[in-house]
């Protein structure tokens, strides 16, 4: 953002109004209202740009759109610039001041202005005084806000209104709640009436404070004042109880919501299932059989609740899906977990890589890897790419099944769908095989993770001439098999390039990496001997691999995978 405005519109340098500036000010009014600040600025920028001089309007506009994105450093510079050009400062422009030395907690500088506002023969409003409370409040002297609220008393045209007390309730609720309270009877006895606003703003201090009983039993006080709890107020709530660990009172709490008439949300029922599942994951999952049952219910309870926020109109978003999902696999119910997948792709929700690996996590979990891996090539057919997470969630599966060489496998896998094993994975694998008593294995493969290092330093040393060489002679060998297995996972996806495999080759030897050629043997297509080397086909093994679903081949010695696209 560039102040040195430096005008070339003829029409700018005049005293009449430019057509430009007026509607690029009006542009940035709306988009302000709208809640794009960030496109407000670039409006500005570009009158700075064509050489136009931005009216007071301009200014007070840019400096409402610094303050909503919190860029406090440009204050001083916009006020300056306003001096130089000679305007004469408006009401609302000493307001957007105030607003904006109040929000950065600069009270002194609000007061500057605020008493420079005075002595310029304007009138401070009500919405002044307000922007002063909310400033002393983010500051942290809400004492001195009690100062404003006399000061109001001895103008003569203005008042504390509602907003006024339930900014004031604010900014003692960070300091003291008694005061905070005393805010509110004073509202009480000056004839204003709390409203939800108000209830809500306590009810946030005590949720903060941990003393989420005191939000609850303050229900009774907004129903004696004749005020209902809202959405929000039972949000506040129930998010207090699930800070707190308590997860059973905030679901007593959402069927208390139906004698208080109020429909639970995506955000409390998101609050919810995130709580139970925090604690699952801090206490890890229950042993005893009496517990998981606990658990199983407390998910069935939540099922129920999802399905009656269903039933009143409330789509689920995939947020809702995932942790719904993730809670029946900490409860052990991998199954129902796959029961919401299916749900969710039959209401025509797109699942992603979250969901999808939560629920084949439950099955690790539950020790099922043929259910695990029947949902990986689900998510493959529904054209999403797996990431590390998946992987090795997988592998964490089969060393938990005893199956090390399972585990081991996968890494060929992952190189087809071009995602790099870390050291992380290398480790999982080593300890598969270490947990089975093979420690040979296990070194074996933590060997790789030297031996990768060492190809990438001796990459780079060599030159292009051996790169090609090399490249030729794998097309040749590649070229002598007589027959070439194609995935269908990667041939018939029909929803983009998400699971093709980008332009390049790869060679990997079994050596390193062992390959089960019967991951990708269902719905599997040939390429005859004559396929030339463009159409573009990836090769997965030069042997045919023979075997279906679930079962595994024996892996020839001499298997050399080229992947070619």
């Amino acid at each position: 953002m560039d102040l040195q405005n430096q005008s070339h519109c003829s029409i700018c340098m005049t005293k009449d109004s430019c057509r430009t500036v007026c509607s690029q000010t009006k542009l940035m009014n709306i988009l302000i209202e709208r809640g794009k600040p960030q496109e407000a600025q670039s409006i500005f920028d570009s009158l700075i740009e064509g050489g136009h001089k931005p009216s007071l309007v301009t200014y007070t506009n840019l400096l409402a759109a610094l303050t909503i994105q919190k860029n406090f450093s440009a204050i001083h510079s916009i006020i300056s610039q306003v001096e130089e050009n000679g305007m004469k400062p408006d009401s609302i422009f000493f307001n957007a001041v105030i607003n904006a030395f109040s929000e950065c907690g600069n009270v002194e500088e609000a007061m500057e202005t605020f008493w420079k506002m005075t002595e310029s023969g304007l009138k401070p409003t009500t919405s002044t005084y307000n922007t002063l409370i909310k400033g002393y409040g983010i500051a942290g002297k809400p004492e001195e806000s009690l100062k404003l609220v006399d000061l109001m008393s001895q103008e003569g045209n203005v008042k504390p209104n509602l907003r006024t007390y339930n900014v004031l309730v604010r900014a003692w609720c960070k300091k003291n709640m008694t005061e905070a309270w005393n805010v509110v009877n004073k509202m009480i006895a000056s004839g204003m009436q709390p409203d939800a606003v108000t209830y809500n703003t306590i009810a946030t201090a005590y949720s903060q404070n941990e003393e989420t009983d005191h939000a609850e039993s303050m229900i009774l006080e907004m129903q004696k004042n004749g005020v209902l709890p809202n959405e929000r107020t039972c949000g506040i709530i129930i998010c207090g109880y699930r800070k707190e660990g308590r997860i059973k009172e905030a679901l007593r709490f959402v069927y208390r919501m139906k004698e208080l008439r109020v429909h639970p949300n995506l955000v409390m029922f998101n609050s919810l299932i995130k709580g139970f599942v925090d604690i699952m994951d801090k206490d890890g999952v229950d042993e005893h059989h009496h517990e998981c049952m606990e658990s199983a219910g407390f998910m069935g309870k939540c099922r129920e609740i999802f399905d009656d926020m269903v039933k009143a109109g409330v789509q689920p978003d995939i947020h809702a899906y995932s942790i719904l999902a993730k809670g029946y696999v900490r409860a052990q119910e991998p199954e129902k977990a796959e029961e919401l997948l299916t749900i969710m792709i039959k209401s025509g929700s797109h699942p992603n890589v979250v969901i999808f690996t939560t629920v084949i996590s439950g099955w690790c979990i539950a020790g099922r890897m043929d259910y695990a891996i029947k949902i990986f090539y689900q998510m493959c057919e529904y054209g999403i790419s797996p990431n590390l997470k998946t992987f090795e969630t997988l592998i964490w599966g089969y060393s938990e099944a005893k199956k090390p060489w399972k585990a081991e496998e996968l890494l060929q896998v992952m190189e087809e769908f071009e995602v790099q094993p870390e050291k992380s994975t290398i480790f999982l694998i080593a300890e598969a095989w270490r947990a089975t008593g093979l420690t040979k294995d296990a070194n074996r493969i933590l060997g790789i993770v030297h031996s990768k290092e060492q190809k990438m330093e001796t990459k780079k040393e060599i030159p292009i001439e051996s790169l090609e060489k090399l490249y030729n002679k794998q097309t040749t060998t590649a070229s002598h098999a007589n027959l070439l297995q194609i995935p269908s996972v990667v041939t018939s996806d029909q929803k983009g390039s998400a699971l093709s495999l980008r332009k390049g080759r790869m060679v990997l030897r079994d050596a390193d990496f062992p390959l089960d050629c019967s991951w990708f043997a269902t719905k599997s297509m040939y390429l005859p001997l004559g396929c030339k080397f463009g159409a573009r086909y990836p090769i997965v093994c030069r042997k045919q691999c023979q075997g279906q679903l679930g079962m595994y081949g024996q892996l020839t010695h001499s298997c050399t995978v080229v992947f070619l696209n």
